[in-house]
Formats: structure tokens, sequence, C-alpha cells
């Protein structure tokens, strides 16, 4: 059983590349989650928008804080509230300094509305919105932060009309390692939550033996998706810990290496992260 960190054992940095902190789990404590990931070497948070009023939270976030960075986009999930045509409210977003990437963005089919005319709008919606985060993305030069569940081949197949324009970023992958290469293929990354930690997360670990170093980076989801030790509570930035020292113990490598190639990854698919010299 993998253990929790302790404080004085934290030597390595770590980008926290996928986290909703605008969520309202944090409303009442947003001050204190900062300062736990701060504690425990969470560098960089990466902030993720699900519509257009969540982005703009985001981005307030990243202005009020030097470690959070935005992703702005409409979320799949949300698609049937969606405007019909988000690419101009997007090209104006990513002018933002501290927007990295558009998203998240991509195809859900887990839960589609029972009617079939209303599953087959939703999935007709989803991939309209799709495409247009894509297309800006091509135009601005941002990558972008993809969300798909139970709908890998659909998602897939949209993002490699535009791979050869775009970077994604396919987030909290669970798929398999045959899934994996296609994405890679595309010249597309991953990138792994506390799944990686769960007792019933062999798959997940499988798949991350499969990952070459510079296609993966590590995200919390917070607040979703709390790694043992502390499974079943709100996730926050500061669990990446756990989720790294899982990953580093399935490469075989130290904290200290997983830090130095997770963050290159991360800044590498997120230029805005750079430090500016």
């Amino acid at each position: 059983m993998l253990r929790a960190l302790k404080v004085t054992e934290v030597m390595a940095i770590f980008y926290d590349t996928h986290a909703h902190l605008t969520d309202e789990a944090f409303l009442a404590d947003l001050e204190a989650v900062l300062d736990r990931a701060r504690h425990v070497g969470i560098q960089k948070i990466v902030v993720i928008g699900t519509d257009l009023e969540d982005s703009q939270r985001c981005i307030q976030l990243a202005e009020r804080y030097l470690e959070v960075y935005a992703v702005v986009g409409w979320h799949p999930n949300e698609a049937l509230r969606a405007p019909g045509d988000l690419r101009p409210v997007l090209r104006n977003l990513a002018r933002h300094p501290k927007v990295v990437a558009l998203g998240e963005t991509g195809m859900d089919a887990f839960r589609l509305p029972p009617d079939e005319t209303r599953r087959a709008l939703t999935l007709e919606r989803q991939e309209l919105l799709f495409r247009q985060h894509l297309e800006v993305a091509a135009e601005t030069g941002l990558s972008c932060v993809v969300h798909q569940r139970a709908i890998f081949d659909r998602a897939l197949a949209i993002y490699a009309e535009y791979a050869a324009h775009v970077r994604a970023v396919f987030h909290c992958f669970a798929e398999g390692s045959e899934a994996l290469h296609r994405l890679l293929a595309l010249g597309g990354i991953v990138s792994f939550t506390g799944l990686v930690t769960f007792r019933n997360g062999e798959a997940v670990r499988q798949t991350v033996t499969a990952t070459p170093l510079d296609a993966l980076m590590l995200e919390t989801d917070a607040p979703y998706l709390a790694p043992e030790p502390h499974r079943g509570r709100r996730c926050e930035p500061f669990h990446l810990i756990e989720t790294a020292k899982a990953v580093a113990a399935v490469k075989g490598i130290s904290l200290e290496e997983l830090s130095r190639t997770t963050c290159q990854v991360a800044e590498r698919f997120f230029p805005r992260l750079r430090p500016v010299s």
C-alpha cells in the first residue's frame, strides 16, 4: 500500500496541470488550499474552464496568484447549453498572457440522455464544439486539453484531422497501451491522475509503464479523483505528490527525475508556463 508523503520528505517540485479550483468545493478555503500546495512543492497550477463564465473565473485566479495559469473553453458535458459559435470569444480569451491552452474540450458518451434523438444531438454538439476549439488552437498556436470518456475512437479521429497543427493532451488518461500509442503517433500526450494510486488501478499503471517520459504530465483533476490515501475526500493540488510517488515507482525513477521530466513536458506543452528570462 502507498503511504502518505510527509512534508519533510518533499524535495522535488511539480506542476498540477489540470485542476478545477473555481469549483464551489474551494469557495471557503482557497487560500489554505494554495498554501498547502506551495508547502509540498507544487510550483504551478493550471486551472481549467468548463464554460465561458468559469473560464473568466480561471483567468481572474491566474491574475490574482502568480503560480496559477488558465485554460479556457467549454466542457463537452455542457455542450447543449453552449452558444452556436465559440470561436470569437475563444480567440479573445486566448490573447490573455496567462491563458496557456484551450479546453477542456472533447467528447463524452458516458452520461448521455436516454432519448435517442437527444443523444445524437448531444454528440453532434460536442463534436462541433470540439472542432471549434481545435480550429482556434491552430490559429493561435495554443494547445488543447481534451476530455474523452467512453468515446476514445471518435475523439481521436476528430483530433487526427487537426493534429498536424495542434498539440493535445488527453487528460485523466485511463485507456490501454494500444490507444496510447495511437495518440502518441499523432503527436499528442497524456496526463495521469490519482487513478494510478487506486488499488484497482493496475490497468492505468500498465499504461503509465508504456508511456514515454517525454509524453507524460501529472494532474489532480481537483476536486475529483483524490489519490490514496485520501481517496473519497475532496482532491486538491497538494495531493499531486501521492500521484507523483506512484508514477515514479511504476517508472522506476526518482521523484527528482520525474519532477524534471514532467515539468519540462508541461513547459513545452504550455509554453506560457516557462519563466520569462
